[in-house]
């Protein structure tokens, strides 16, 4: 035992925060985009490692919509130990049809919502 947070479990830090970055936003739940057939997939994950977690740790995560695509939306995320920044990471999603598993063009509405949240969140990654 390393007496670290094993690596792969930062993605499931990162589910968590964005899970809740996305409640925020007021943006329609996963249920309710499955429910209208249309949902967000997950495109791509990646992660940097600056310095581990230990148990017990408490920990700040940030998260950030960092860019649009026609279909997709990319955000980043950080995760702090107090100052010390621990771990970088990014998560791009692509809105799609979920009968034809193809991308459809994000509403403008969840742009335009997005970027609001932005300008009116407090600083953070």
């Amino acid at each position: 035992m390393q007496g670290i947070v094993f690596n792969g479990h930062y993605l499931t830090y990162f589910d968590v925060a964005f899970t809740e970055y996305w409640r925020a936003t007021g943006l329609p739940s996963v249920l309710q985009q499955a429910s209208d057939g249309r949902e967000m997939f997950a495109r791509k994950a990646s992660i940097e490692y600056q310095a581990p977690a230990r148990f017990d740790d408490i920990l700040d995560i940030g998260v950030r919509c960092a860019a649009f695509g026609r279909t997709s939306v990319r955000f980043v995320l950080e995760i702090h130990l107090g100052d010390q920044h621990l771990i970088s990471g990014e998560l791009v999603y692509v809105y799609a049809d979920t009968t034809a598993r193809k991308g459809v063009p994000l509403p403008e509405e969840w742009r335009a919502r997005l970027t609001q949240f932005e300008k009116l969140a407090p600083e953070a990654a």
